[in-house]
């Protein structure tokens, strides 16, 4: 499908409302108003690092004068679909200073000890800062319903407790962008068999990865379930074909560069006389 060329890629790639979701009519491997080829999205990618950098270097000036605005990138999908690569050749394009990671595991003692949200609540950025998640929340409602780790009646409750979270984190500043890496099940095996043939990235491996395939399905309607329930004007999902990374990359930086364009944070004025600090200045 052609779009215009001014179109964002924020509405192109963004998931629907009001419809149940079926991720086998979206190709993994399409380039949604991308780039035409490889090389000419790496360049695009590398081209989008400036304006990133400056417009995550004005978020954080603009907090030191009491501007509460944030951003937090959330990547969710399928082994392989590239939540870490993202964080390596996207989020590398900022300050790591300014950036706040935290990829979720499985969860501590102390942390099943609380709400789900709890550990979510204490990984959050603060004003000025672009907080990246690898995983996320959502693992509540996909892993928990695939394995079914917790009764129904409560999974089906957290949706709308999720909902509520991040309507109250819009609330508070926070601009939520959330990223499903739709990825396909050929394209995992060849990623997974890559890391069984290098053994450099044997470290990569998991064997759980393996038996995690053969639930496929029942993860492919989990995520359709949550991308359905859990997008909102706060905060709405956006689908990232994921079999081709340089498409991946570029149009993860590319819905970065959009809605930091949106905020469009500026410096603040100087709180002190700049012209007697000069003159001062001059006299040492």
């Amino acid at each position: 499908m052609s779009y215009p060329q001014d179109t964002p890629l924020r509405d192109v790639l963004r998931v629907p409302e009001g419809e149940r979701l079926d991720l086998t009519a979206y190709d993994a491997s399409a380039t949604p108003a991308g780039p035409s080829d490889k090389a000419a999205g790496l360049a695009a990618t590398a081209a989008l690092a400036p304006r990133l950098a400056d417009l995550q270097e004005r978020l954080y000036a603009a907090s030191t004068a009491g501007d509460r605005r944030r951003l937090l990138l959330v990547l969710q999908g399928m082994d392989t679909s590239g939540k870490g690569g993202t964080v390596k050749h996207v989020i590398g394009l900022f300050n790591p200073s300014g950036c706040r990671i935290r990829a979720f595991k499985a969860p501590t003692p102390e942390e099943q000890n609380h709400p789900f949200l709890w550990r979510i609540m204490k990984a959050l950025p603060q004003p000025g800062e672009i907080g990246i998640f690898d995983r996320s929340h959502y693992e509540d409602v996909l892993i928990a319903r695939v394995r079914d780790l917790v009764p129904r009646a409560r999974l089906d409750r957290r949706y709308d407790q999720i909902n509520r979270f991040e309507s109250s984190l819009a609330d508070d500043g926070v601009t939520v962008v959330k990223i499903f890496l739709h990825l396909s099940y050929e394209e995992q095996r060849n990623r997974l068999l890559e890391r069984l043939d290098n053994p450099e990235k044997h470290w990569k491996f998991n064997a759980g990865d393996i038996e995690e395939r053969a639930v496929w399905p029942a993860y492919r309607e989990a995520y359709e379930i949550a991308l359905d329930r859990c997008t909102t004007d706060e905060a709405p999902w956006y689908l990232v074909p994921a079999d081709r990374k340089w498409y991946r990359n570029w149009a993860i930086s590319k819905l970065l560069l959009e809605h930091l364009e949106a905020l469009d944070p500026t410096y603040p004025p100087a709180d002190f006389d700049v012209d007697e600090c000069r003159r001062r200045l001059l006299l040492t």
